[in-house]
């Protein structure tokens, strides 16, 4: 079997990650002496290192984050120093979805929720996870699950109903990373249903992680000056 042919067999076993480091792989064979185990295991570690950037990539194209350049590291915790960075962390790590518990993040707008929230979907990508971002208003529409604030748009008349039935079918099952720039006594008011709101609350905050975001807001820093 030829190179070509065997780049030809290569695709057909669905090995695309060995195939486009072959040639590369067989000229460092030679220059470097390897041993046949050796230029083995690293068209292997090739192959499994495509697959595992590929994997995350679709994961990361089906969370469709609102800003995908949302991270951890370009998040400036500095600009509000009272936030609990170790709480931020912990979520990070995914311990806190291993456990099956949720999230709320509450605070006015631009004090970084979003972006908390979305970074903490870019780690739980990386350990494996599969992650869905949904704002709001989206979420009611499509009946799934949701990361964003609420309260910025008029919301239906089933919101709550619909908001409990999926916290209802999360609970204790899946983990829910929810954030709000409304206080948790406001949700009943706005969403127009305060026993929905209570049994969602109720089940949401049980093994509930709390963070609170602010006071200052990234947008009125980088306002431009009238």
């Amino acid at each position: 079997m030829n190179l070509i042919e065997l780049d030809r067999a290569l695709h057909q076993l669905r090995l695309g990650g060995m195939a486009a480091v072959l040639e590369t792989r067989l000229h460092q064979a030679q220059v470097e002496a390897m041993a046949p185990i050796d230029l083995i295991s690293c068209l292997v570690s090739d192959e499994l290192t495509r697959r595992t950037d590929r994997l995350l990539e679709r994961r990361r194209k089906q969370a469709r984050f609102r800003d995908p350049d949302r991270t951890l590291d370009n998040f400036d915790f500095a600009f509000n120093p009272k936030m609990n960075r170790s709480l931020v962390f912990d979520l990070a790590t995914g311990a806190f979805i291993s456990k099956r518990e949720d999230a709320l993040f509450l605070g006015p707008g631009g004090t970084g929720k979003s972006h908390l929230a979305q970074a903490i979907g870019q780690a739980a990508i990386q350990q494996n996870y599969k992650v869905l971002y949904r704002e709001t208003h989206i979420l009611l529409d499509e009946l799934a699950e949701a990361i964003d604030d609420f309260g910025m748009r008029k919301l239906p008349h089933t919101a709550a109903e619909d908001l409990l039935e999926i916290i209802m079918r999360r609970y204790e099952r899946f983990s829910t990373l929810l954030t709000s720039n409304r206080p948790v006594e406001d949700w009943g008011k706005l969403l127009g249903d305060v026993a929905a709101v209570s049994a969602m609350l109720d089940r949401l905050l049980h093994h509930g992680h709390v963070l609170k975001c602010g006071p200052r807001s990234w947008r009125t820093k980088t306002a431009p000056a009238s």
